[in-house]
């Protein structure tokens, strides 16, 4: 997908305030039992297509809203993914902004999770 240059710079700035990790980086993680919250920042209908195994759903628009009656203890390990790794920055910038202090980016998103054969469900 071609991203607008605004986006691109937004998406950019915000990596230099969060953690990233790759796709098998955080398949290890959530292997090892490493991760509570595994959460998928796309939208209603991307998610519904498929997902990735285990993981839940709260997009990006509502987030922010939501997420401090979601997830109450700020501490808490949080992996984000969407597509392929822009949104979810831009989701972890914002909860880190809100005192969240374990969030990570999955950067490659559900296409690189895909590419890699790791489970999915509809």
């Amino acid at each position: 997908m071609k991203h607008n240059p605004g986006f691109l710079k937004l998406v950019d700035a915000a990596r230099t305030r969060v953690k990233e990790c790759t796709v098998a980086q955080a398949k290890a993680r959530l292997d090892r039992g490493e991760v509570v919250h595994f959460l998928d920042v796309r939208e209603d209908r991307e998610f519904e297509t498929d997902h990735a195994k285990g993981a839940r759903h709260v997009g990006k628009g509502i987030i922010e809203r939501d997420v401090e009656t979601l997830i109450p203890n700020k501490g808490e390990a949080i992996l984000l993914y969407c597509g392929g790794g822009y949104r979810s920055v831009l989701v972890a910038d914002a909860l880190q902004h809100m005192g969240y202090t374990n969030v990570v980016s999955m950067d490659g998103g559900i296409k690189g999770w895909r590419d890699a054969g790791y489970p999915m469900e509809r």
